[in-house]
C-alpha cells in the first residue's frame, strides 16, 4: 500500500525519470475544480497498485516550470512515465477504470 508522492522539480528525476516502476503524474493545481474529484481517484490508484507503480503528484502553481516543461496546457492531466518517457497522457477528468487500465499497460 503506497501514497502518493508530491514531485517537485528537484526530486522529479529520481522519482519519475529514473523509476523502475510505471509512474502516474496527476499535474494539478488546488482552485481546479475537476482535480479536486480526480484526487481521492488517485490516491485509491496508489493505494491499490501502489507496489507495482509509483503515483505521483505535481502542483503546477508551486511546480510552473515542470508544467511547462511537458507543456500541461489543462488540468489535472494526468502522465504516464514507463521506462524513463512518457508514453501516456489523460487530459481532464477521467474515470478510475481508464486509468488504470492506461498504467496496467506497462506493468
Amino acid at each position: 500500500m503506497s501514497s502518493v508522492i508530491e514531485v517537485s522539480e528537484s526530486n522529479f528525476r529520481s522519482t519519475v525519470v529514473e523509476s523502475e516502476k510505471p509512474v502516474l503524474v496527476d499535474f494539478w493545481a488546488e482552485w481546479c475544480g475537476p482535480c479536486k474529484k480526480l484526487g481521492p481517484i488517485v490516491e485509491e490508484i496508489a493505494q491499490e497498485l501502489g507496489d507495482s507503480v509509483v503515483v505521483a503528484s505535481v502542483d503546477v502553481d508551486a511546480e510552473r516550470t515542470l508544467g511547462a516543461m511537458f507543456q500541461i496546457m489543462s488540468i489535472p492531466s494526468l502522465l504516464v512515465f514507463s521506462k524513463g518517457s512518457k508514453v501516456e497522457e489523460l487530459v481532464g477528468l477521467r474515470p478510475k477504470a481508464e486509468i488504470v487500465a492506461k498504467l496496467e499497460k506497462y506493468l
